[in-house]
């Protein structure tokens, strides 16, 4: 007969000091003992004691730190990947208790992508805000992996952000809009307003580029865009954020891409001009992502079974861009 061991009956979780747990990722989130120290006023030693007694514990390395050198071994990644995702679930506990109140209460954190518009998720958003006062929200602007990676840790609610097939894995996710990218110069660029470019005016040209657009990025079928265009293989200038690389593209720094509902006012002001035929244009899906294993407060359920109700409701090409 197999004999099943729970959790909570293993010798490890006894004996492990959970405080210890705590300083090691505080450790890896400062990148060192020093800063670490400081972010929790402790004294230095205290800290290196404690990696010393977890160390011990577990029986690994965690940490390779040498002169002017900060790193995990393998072992402090799984650990750290693990310790990260049930700090969000702890931190999480005083509005799971909230919960239990009869009012719609609680917190919503929101990581996104620099680059979402949607009228559809505003209005949502507005609407959820207006029935219930008591719900607090914090939305986080940063590149699309750091989205994923927020949502797989537990420490966001739910992602806007583009995805790459391999981040996929535990997630759910359901495409909110479809827009498509184009290529732009600035006003002192030497094709702005030309009605008709030819290939060969676009080969060569200095390029603005999305940080994400690497290869297998989820931004890299616009690096794709600007290879079928022959700009300069190495942008002159990179970002993640949206709206950066439009400043770049305003300034003359090179062409870029930008979603065109985003780019559709500047162009009509002079500020961007498009570069490249409709036809040749690439669609991209921005997605709403989700943890399964996240256990939600009642402000959270409400408000993602709002976000698929708009999702079931309305049809991908009414929420779509083009």
């Amino acid at each position: 007969m197999e004999v099943i061991v729970r959790p909570y009956e293993q010798r490890f979780v006894w004996n492990l000091d959970w405080n210890l747990l705590r300083t090691f990722t505080v450790v890896v989130e400062q990148q060192g003992v020093t800063r670490a120290a400081e972010f929790m006023s402790v004294s230095q030693p205290t800290v290196s004691s404690a990696l010393k007694r977890l160390e011990s514990t577990l029986g690994q390395t965690l940490l390779d730190r040498r002169p002017g050198h900060f790193a995990l071994t393998a072992a402090g990644e799984a650990l750290y990947a693990q310790g990260s995702e049930m700090f969000g679930a702890v931190a999480r506990i005083p509005n799971l208790i909230a919960a239990a109140d009869r009012v719609v209460s609680g917190h919503i954190a929101i990581a996104t992508t620099s680059h979402v518009v949607s009228p559809h998720y505003d209005a949502v958003l507005a609407d959820f805000a207006a029935r219930f006062p008591e719900v607090t929200f914090t939305v986080t602007v940063t590149d699309s992996a750091e989205v994923v990676s927020r949502v797989r840790q537990n420490t966001a609610t739910l992602g806007l952000c583009l995805l790459r097939g391999d981040e996929e894995s535990g997630l759910t996710h359901d495409v909110l809009y479809r827009e498509r990218f184009g290529l732009f110069c600035g006003p002192g660029h030497p094709l702005f307003g030309r009605e008709r470019i030819l290939a060969e005016q676009l080969a060569g040209q200095p390029a603005v580029s999305f940080q994400t657009e690497a290869e297998n990025g989820p931004l890299f079928h616009v690096r794709q865009l600007r290879e079928h265009a022959q700009l300069r293989a190495e942008p002159r200038a990179v970002s993640a954020n949206l709206l950066e690389v439009r400043r770049m593209i305003v300034a003359g720094l090179g062409i870029g891409a930008l979603p065109l509902h985003v780019a559709r006012e500047d162009v009509e002001a002079g500020l961007l001009w498009p570069v490249l035929p409709e036809r040749e244009l690439r669609e991209t899906d921005i997605s709403l992502v989700r943890n399964p294993k996240r256990a939600l407060d009642r402000a959270e359920a409400v408000f993602l079974a709002e976000l698929d109700r708009l999702i079931a409701d309305v049809p991908l090409a009414e929420r779509s861009y083009r």
